[in-house]
């Protein structure tokens, strides 16, 4: 991290935020070089232990692969992710433990629009670069999530009858006009991924959503790649403004995010056969159904606003062009 020839460094661990599947720490001291310096620092330590994810069972020690491979290589100044210093695995291959780069920049409810607006903007000249040039580092990667993954996703939250029966009965408390928009998707589903599956196919991060996105001296970083892997233009975009904590601004955000994504890639690559990029029918197939199952199983009706809104949230996004 220091380039210096450290002797020996004292240190504390702070437990961070996030991290919802691996234990996430900061850690901070003083180091000593051989010459006697004392060298402040600050790092992360993620330890990720073995767990399977639906469908993508490697998905636990991905990160680690892809910072051991020449991955790194392929991002730019103004977009890349946490520079790693180091990355093991234990004897049992069930742990990995990696020590990145501390981000000290603006992240989450704290970015402003114009972050967000550079952010994809960023993001689409990223993937635009690499489906124009299809380097050889992306071919020799082995972990990575499917091109398929958004659908079979949407595919096995429909086949739960929890939520798809629900929405269906004449019971249901969620207002018939959001039902109709997730039903709606539903009659559709199938030709609306055919026409997906005829967009690029690009390298998609997998976890874009606010707390993984960084503004840091004009640098955007992402942070948290263990979902990341093949899948079609827009696909980030459409997870940015569904999983948001803050849903006030989604129309907003809808507005700024998705021009700007495609202006990025535009810059690499001629998209102008794209005519409809089904954004909002990507969002209803993400969000759409795990909203109802937040509903529906709720604690408290308090619990039972912030889906229900977010709901009509997306309901009122489809006629922004």
């Amino acid at each position: 991290m220091s380039g210096k020839n450290i002797i020996r460094a004292d240190w504390h661990a702070e437990q961070l935020h996030g991290g919802t599947v691996g234990n996430v720490q900061l850690i901070t001291g003083a180091a000593e070089t051989d010459g006697g310096e004392k060298v402040p620092y600050k790092l992360v330590l993620k330890i990720q232990h073995k767990w399977e994810r639906y469908a993508d069972p490697d998905s636990w020690r991905r990160e680690y692969d892809l910072y051991k491979s020449e991955l790194s290589g392929l991002f730019s100044g103004s977009l890349r992710w946490a520079e790693c210093y180091h990355a093991e695995m234990n004897g049992s291959n069930d742990e990995t433990q990696i020590w990145m780069e501390y981000i000290s920049g603006v992240s989450g409810l704290n970015m402003t629009f114009e972050m967000y607006e550079r952010a994809c903007y960023e993001l689409g000249r990223f993937q635009g670069r690499l489906y124009a040039e299809q380097p050889e580092i992306l071919k020799s990667l082995t972990n990575v999530s499917g091109v398929g993954a958004l659908k079979n996703y949407y595919l096995r939250y429909r086949s739960w009858n929890e939520v798809y029966d629900y929405i269906r009965a004449g019971d249901c408390e969620i207002p018939r006009h959001l039902c109709n928009m997730i039903i709606d998707a539903d009659n559709n589903a199938d030709d609306i991924f055919k026409r997906i599956e005829k967009f690029p196919v690009v390298f998609c991060q997998r976890d874009f959503w606010e707390t993984n996105i960084f503004y840091s001296d004009g640098e955007i970083i992402l942070i948290d790649w263990d979902s990341s892997g093949w899948g079609y233009i827009g696909e980030d975009i459409a997870q940015v403004i569904a999983d948001r904590d803050n849903i006030n601004y989604m129309a907003e955000y809808y507005q700024k995010c998705i021009p700007a994504y495609y202006k990025g890639f535009a810059e690499y690559a001629d998209i102008s056969h794209i005519s409809d990029n089904y954004i909002h029918e990507m969002i209803i197939f993400m969000v759409g159904y795990r909203l109802v199952e937040y509903y529906k199983f709720a604690e408290s009706p308090e619990y039972k606003s912030l889906p229900l809104d977010t709901l009509q949230k997306i309901y009122e996004m489809k006629n922004i062009k």
